[in-house]
């Protein structure tokens, strides 16, 4: 294997190695588990059971919030001081540290409600630190092959991300997870591993330990196979490199498709991850799905994901990222209406019979949308940014980048948290989605297909 093949895999591993905070810890474990304790925990506090779902919903957004303002506010910042001193893997080392330290403290939150605000911090910092690791990842894409295979890097790379995540998911499934809580017992009837005990849910509070451990292991590839030039360190230091950025900004607005393009994905990316932050909890608040349904789906999107973002990756490197942007909004807008419109005992006000399927079939279908249309969106989002990108300063690129997925992370997760309140129901909390994404499209509209790097 040459050095560059090593360096686009060890790059892969990144994607590898951070997935399962998304997948384990944002969307399909640790998110619905603290929705159910959180809401156990009000109820107990003497709220009513709607007004206890929707304070859930409510505490999660806000930390949600709050982790995105920060990334938005001081990415661009870190990414130009990186870009100055031309110094990115003592800040991949830094955020890798706190990542761990963060996740692995997640295993606080009992069943009772026990350490509740305390993880909810540790998981707010284990987003800020994976978001600000991955901007300096970003940052590197450019420099792995030309614009004819970027695209098909970026899918590539994402793709084995989301494998990444479905695999983590099984073995917290077949070896940790309490699926049967009553026995104790894991999805295929074994006592929770290392003598877990069940009655306090360590089975499924280890999922902190586990993606720690997880990341620790899997980076290896990354640290011993992507190297980097030998820094050329600047003079003027941060004062430098803030007038650099300033300079940035400023020619953004003489940009119209860099312009248009950070709007456009400032606004899908925050409805998307707020799909991903709340589908779990929805499913919890709305279906009344156990943690085993929800992880059951959350291997059917995780696998969609993998596929659909792979396949995108092709779509790309053929058609240019623009089009599998605006199919995957279609997408996303299509599944939230059908969440907004769903609930155990109607679909869009036609009445169900008791006990019917059709909801939980409609989810596990928008599960797979969602997976699919997220991942491929991502993969193309990186590569559509490469396009805008300034080869001398990539790392504050992708720090604008960061910015414009965050400069508006507290719309959705507001939005959500404002409507759930006003309706108490966490099902019409999700409908601001919808407007954010059809905005996003009408955005897009000038964005340059091939950006404007080559124009």
């Amino acid at each position: 294997m040459t050095a560059q093949k090593k360096r686009i895999w060890g790059w892969f591993a990144f994607d590898w190695a951070a997935q399962p905070f998304y997948t384990l810890g944002l969307t399909f474990i640790f998110g619905p588990y603290f929705a159910g304790v959180a809401t156990d925990f009000f109820a107990t506090g003497g709220m009513a059971e709607k007004a206890a779902d929707a304070r859930a919903q409510s505490v999660w957004a806000n930390a949600q919030l709050v982790a995105g303002l920060t990334i938005g506010l001081l990415g661009p910042v870190i990414g130009a001081y990186a870009d100055s001193t031309g110094k990115r893997m003592p800040w991949i080392v830094a955020f890798s540290v706190i990542y761990v330290i963060a996740a692995a403290a997640m295993w606080y939150l009992m069943p009772d409600g026990s350490g509740l605000w305390f993880c909810l911090v540790a998981f707010a910092i284990g987003f800020v630190a994976a978001e600000f690791a991955l901007i300096f990842v970003n940052a590197q894409l450019p420099g792995l092959g030309d614009e004819d295979t970027i695209g098909q890097i970026s899918g590539t790379g994402a793709a084995l991300g989301y494998w990444g995540g479905v695999v983590s998911l099984f073995v917290m499934l077949l070896f940790f997870f309490e699926a049967n809580p009553e026995a104790g017992t894991t999805l295929i009837g074994l006592a929770p591993a290392f003598g877990l005990n069940p009655a306090q849910s360590e089975g499924t509070r280890f999922v902190g330990p586990f993606i720690a451990l997880w990341f620790v292991f899997f980076m290896i590839p990354y640290f011993l196979w992507v190297r980097e030039p030998a820094p050329v360190v600047k003079q003027g230091g941060f004062t430098e490199a803030m007038t650099d950025l300033r300079a940035s900004l400023a020619q953004v607005l003489k940009r119209p498709s860099l312009a248009a393009y950070l709007g456009s994905s400032m606004l899908y990316r925050d409805a998307l991850n707020a799909l991903y932050g709340f589908g779990g909890v929805y499913a919890r608040l709305v279906l009344d799905w156990s943690l085993t349904n929800i992880a059951l789906f959350g291997i059917l999107g995780a696998v969609t994901a993998a596929i659909a973002t792979w396949i995108g990756g092709r779509f790309d490197a053929k058609f240019g990222p623009k089009p599998v942007i605006r199919v995957c909004i279609f997408i996303l807008i299509i599944v939230c209406c059908i969440i907004v419109g769903m609930s155990r005992e109607a679909f869009f006000g036609q009445a169900l019979a008791p006990g019917s399927a059709l909801p939980d079939v409609l989810f596990y279908i928008c599960g797979a949308a969602i997976g699919g249309a997220g991942g491929a969106l991502y993969a193309a989002s990186r590569s559509m940014m490469v396009r805008h990108t300034n080869p001398d300063r990539p790392t504050e690129a992708f720090g604008l980048f960061a910015l414009s997925g965050k400069a508006t992370a507290f719309l959705a997760p507001a939005l959500i948290s404002i409507v759930t309140t006003l309706t108490e129901s966490a099902r019409m909390g999700i409908s601001p989605l919808i407007g954010l994404f059809i905005l996003s499209l009408f955005v897009l509209i000038w964005v340059h297909p091939k950006g404007d790097r080559v124009r």
